[in-house]
């Protein structure tokens, strides 16, 4: 709450005639780090877009986002000519989005204005759950950091870049993730210095996790490893199977599939998807139906 009333997310208003706020919801999470240890609790007011009207609550929505493939590529860079790999997270990202919509929400719950509570929050700022949110963060961020002289991928738009002299540093978006490679570390640091002016940022210094990989290196060897351990583990442990035993492949040599093995309810179906590979069956089914008619053969 005290970051939103910071960034005057919303003016509490009459609700004009015609027009029906949004409802909105508070989100509860446990973060944790990249030893899957608990990092910290973490509340968030979000906005429930499904409520919102194409065309009165929003327009366009489309937001990019950085491809694993340019974060491994310039990692592998940064491990070939010792560039250094530095990481920040922006906070609250999404209220930094303006928004150009009248968009009206209930009161948070919890947090209505004493002897205002007939009043409805108009939003100033872009909220978390709006479906434009992302967008406006985009472009916000996207206006800026090209006023500061980066020019844009053309095959990536949310890696941008800058030369100069003999220096070059690069800088990935995703989301409100941010990995800054480059062979100079003071202008990196000027870098952060310039995005912290501007935003709400966390410095996460050098880059150890992002986007659930664990990042190790070597850096006398030019050697850079990626692993998703805890990612592994964690699907494991939903599956309620990690004490399983590791197998070559994941289904028995010779096993024949039917549509007969197929869920055929509702109950089925919600049963199967607590079963890993659910969506392999519903494949299967896909296919048996799709080629009925034809020769055993052909199938």
């Amino acid at each position: 709450m005290a970051s939103l009333h910071k960034n005057e997310a919303w003016d509490l208003v009459e609700l004009p005639a015609g027009r029906k706020p949004i409802g909105r919801k508070w989100v509860f999470k446990k973060k944790t780090n990249a030893e899957g240890k608990m990092g910290k609790y973490k509340a968030q007011l979000v906005a429930k877009c499904y409520s919102q009207v194409l065309g009165i609550d929003f327009g366009d929505i489309f937001s990019p986002d950085a491809k694993v493939t340019s974060i491994k590529l310039l990692l592998s860079v940064a491990a070939a000519f010792y560039f250094e790999v530095e990481q920040m997270d922006v906070k609250i990202a999404f209220l930094h989005g303006d928004l150009e919509e009248e968009i009206y929400m209930k009161q948070p719950e919890g947090f209505a204005m004493k002897g205002k509570k007939e009043l409805v929050c108009k939003f100033k700022k872009s909220l978390y759950g709006l479906k434009q949110s992302p967008r406006t963060w985009y472009q916000k961020f996207d206006t800026f950091i090209r006023g500061l002289g980066f020019t844009r991928s053309k095959e990536d738009h949310c890696v941008y870049f800058k030369l100069i002299g003999d220096c070059v540093i690069y800088l990935v978006l995703y989301v409100d993730d941010m990995l800054l490679v480059g062979n100079d570390k003071e202008i990196i640091q000027d870098l952060k210095t310039q995005l912290s002016s501007k935003f709400d940022m966390k410095d996460l210094g050098a880059a150890n996790y992002i986007l659930g990989m664990e990042l190790k290196r070597d850096r006398a060897k030019r050697k850079l490893w990626l692993n998703q351990r805890k990612y592994v583990e964690k699907i494991l442990q939903r599956f309620n199977m990690q004490d399983s035993k590791p197998v070559k492949v994941p289904i028995p040599i010779g096993v024949k599939l039917s549509a007969e093995q197929c869920p055929k309810t509702q109950e089925e179906e919600e049963g199967m998807s607590r079963v890993p590979g659910k969506e392999h069956w519903t494949a299967v089914k896909q296919v048996y139906v799709k080629n009925q008619g034809r020769s055993t053969r052909q199938q």
